[in-house]
């Protein structure tokens, strides 16, 4: 699989190229165009992403998410994963799986499903942006903190810390809301520019 972007960072635009057999999930909606031959199977129990096979000889599907903004190719090595922001993944190769549960995000969560979810493979995990993403390189030892509304993803090798901004103030693990996480380097944290 291979990824090409335009019109970023404004209005990303991904261009999924398949070889022979190979596929991809995304949702449905999400599919600007498509070569002629590319066979799109519904999601299990009619919920989810759609998965999109080429025809012998291989073949491409345009992807444009439903807000404007950038569009960012993954890479997954095998040897370490990310977590990403819930919401922010437009299309994934079976190479690259979903962990859930994840005991590090459990625990960072208390159990709740939280904001944030675990992926890892290798491939390159297709992220939907809303504006250009930023590339924070974290120094050893350098602390920043992060609103979580303007978080895209981070390995999972970066040491990270959930708080409350105000603790008399409302706060939900599910959005982010009243909440700041605090990373500790070496690393680098992807986020996004609106949100």
């Amino acid at each position: 699989m291979q990824v090409h972007t335009r019109h970023t960072p404004s209005f990303g635009v991904a261009r999924i190229v398949l070889s022979q057999g190979e596929a991809v999930q995304a949702e449905s909606d999400s599919v600007l165009a498509n070569s002629f031959g590319i066979v799109e199977s519904a999601p299990s129990r009619g919920k989810g992403p759609a998965i999109f096979t080429a025809p012998a000889g291989g073949g491409w599907i345009d992807l444009a998410p439903e807000h404007s903004g950038d569009i960012y190719p993954l890479e997954f090595d095998g040897r370490a994963g990310w977590c990403v922001a819930t919401g922010r993944v437009l299309a994934r190769p079976p190479t690259v799986r979903r962990d859930q549960p994840w005991p590090a995000l459990q625990a960072l969560f208390g159990g709740d499903s939280g904001f944030l979810e675990h992926f890892g493979g290798t491939g390159q995990l297709v992220l939907a942006c809303k504006g250009p993403v930023d590339a924070l390189t974290l120094e050893a030892n350098e602390v920043i903190t992060v609103r979580p509304t303007f978080l895209v993803a981070y390995p999972d090798r970066v040491q990270v810390r959930l708080r409350a901004l105000d603790p008399a103030a409302q706060q939900s693990v599910r959005t982010g809301e009243g909440l700041a996480l605090d990373f500790a380097g070496p690393g680098t944290v992807l986020v996004q520019a609106r949100k």
